[in-house]
């Protein structure tokens, strides 16, 4: 009994899989057509290598499909509380 041959990585698969394992090298996404930055997103989620800047990378596409998933997934930035200091106080 042979085991079925099972089909080759697509071209486009394997440079997601790359851009996913160097996400963090990624500053823009602007030129990436929309279906490909959502698969990319989906990957690096799954990759558990969402960051909060890389978080902003992906929302700055403008991709609507993104930002729906971010918001139907309830996945928000990480606020971070400014200690207010005395260095603008005169004494």
């Amino acid at each position: 009994m042979s085991l079925p041959a099972s089909a080759p990585p697509t071209l486009l698969n394997l440079t997601i899989d790359s851009a996913v394992s160097r996400i963090h090298r990624i500053t823009n996404l602007n030129s990436i057509p929309d279906d490909i930055v959502l698969d990319l997103f989906r990957k690096t989620l799954q990759a558990g290598k969402l960051t909060e800047r890389i978080l902003m990378v992906f929302m700055a596409t403008g991709n609507e499909q993104v930002q729906a998933f971010v918001k139907e997934k309830n996945i928000r930035t990480v606020l971070r509380p400014i200690l207010p200091t005395r260095c603008s106080e005169k004494f």
